[in-house]
């Protein structure tokens, strides 16, 4: 965090909000605070979770798609920083909570490839977020002559970017479009919203992203495109998740089968209910046995959990030391989006969450799942009554 607050110390109205959806824990998000960390919310318990550890008004913003009433009803009662992602929105936000705040923001989705260079980063124009910018011009003048005196754009364009060239050309984008908005539509453009988007090394062999350049690389864009519009007070924000959690938390899983027909398989006691990366996206996360850290990787395994899915796999074709019973195997790179996305398909429960301290020292931050938790929505039946006790 403070490599992150010092890369963009050029600004003064920087903020990070980190993004509840990627480690959703407020033991965690506790520790950013302290930082002046503000929380990036997109639902009704994100925004409890906010609340519940003392944030507030513009500490928190709500980017949420696809948005029920109820969740603009609260997010308005917190004082958040409301997120637009669509034009149609406004009326149903207008209807909803009575009014259209003072302070508001919009997705903006230029559609299209998103490219650095040849390489092509994502593809917004797929993407089911964010408005046109024909939508965008029009809803920033309809938002104005609704009351909305303070505007926000706020862009997500590509995901898990291990360049340090993704944040300043999507500056680039972003402070061009304001230009042109704040000169077109009157409207003043408090700040410019990043949002996520620098990714991590999930692979030891890739290069990490220097935070101190990307920095650097937007203070010039800012400098070239906003400072001569006479937009040099802009606010800039960012909600990173995984780059700020991704890297300090693991999952720790003991190896209890092995298995030898058309391929060697390794059996742990964890599966994709703790970490879905793998099963949904084949994303690639590092294993460690522990105590072999140094022994050769000559064994080829497919690493596995017991979920009646054949997608269920930590690991495809991994070269790893030779695995024995027992032995504890460290799936690293899991602090964002590991826990968060868990669920409990087979009716499979999510494990306990450990911190580990600076003095070495752990603490509970999260006790494991029991079978009571499981059925806690059957509880109101007689049946429910006989599985939770």
């Amino acid at each position: 965090m403070e490599a992150l607050r010092d890369a963009f110390s050029w600004n003064k109205g920087y903020k990070e909000y980190f993004a509840v959806k990627a480690t959703p824990n407020p033991f965690l998000i506790n520790i950013l605070r302290e930082y002046d960390c503000g929380c990036d919310c997109s639902s009704y318990t994100e925004l409890m979770l906010s609340e519940a550890i003392g944030a507030k008004g513009p500490d928190i913003m709500f980017s949420s798609n696809d948005t029920p009433a109820e969740e603009f009803v609260y997010a308005d009662k917190l004082g958040a920083i409301i997120n637009l992602d669509d034009f149609t929105h406004i009326d149903f936000l207008e209807k909803t909570i009575g009014h259209i705040p003072e302070t508001i923001s919009c997705r903006y989705n230029p559609g299209g490839l998103f490219k650095i260079s040849n390489d092509i980063m994502d593809n917004p124009g797929d993407s089911k977020y964010g408005m046109t910018t024909d939508q965008l011009f029009e809803a920033f003048k309809v938002l104005k002559q609704k009351g909305a005196k303070e505007f926000g754009i706020h862009a997500f364009l590509a995901s898990n970017t291990v360049t340090n060239d993704y944040y300043p050309m999507l500056a680039k984008v972003l402070f061009e479009i304001a230009v042109k908005l704040q000169k077109e539509t009157g409207v003043h453009i408090k700040f410019i919203n990043l949002s996520g988007g620098i990714g991590i090394p999930y692979n030891p062999d890739q290069e990490p992203n220097d935070i101190r350049a990307i920095g650097d690389g937007v203070r010039r864009v800012y400098e070239e495109v906003l400072v001569p519009a006479g937009m040099g007070d802009l606010e800039i924000y960012t909600e990173l998740g995984r780059y700020m959690m991704g890297p300090y938390g693991c999952l720790v899983t003991k190896a209890i089968h092995e298995k030898h027909t058309h391929k060697e398989y390794i059996g742990v006691d964890a599966c994709a209910v703790n970490l879905m990366r793998p099963a949904m996206y084949g994303a690639y996360h590092h294993i460690t046995v522990m105590g072999k850290e140094e022994a050769p990787c000559d064994h080829k395994y497919d690493v596995t959990g017991s979920l009646c899915e054949n997608n269920d796999k930590f690991a495809i074709d991994r070269m790893l030391p030779e695995i024995e019973k027992g032995d504890l195997l460290v799936i690293h790179d899991t602090g964002a989006h590991g826990f968060s996305m868990g669920y409990n398909y087979n009716g499979k429960l999510k494990s306990a969450e450990i911190l580990l301290k600076e003095d070495g020292s752990v603490q509970l931050i999260r006790r494991a799942e029991t079978p009571a938790d499981y059925f806690a929505t059957f509880d109101c039946f007689d049946i429910g009554k006989k599985l939770t006790k």
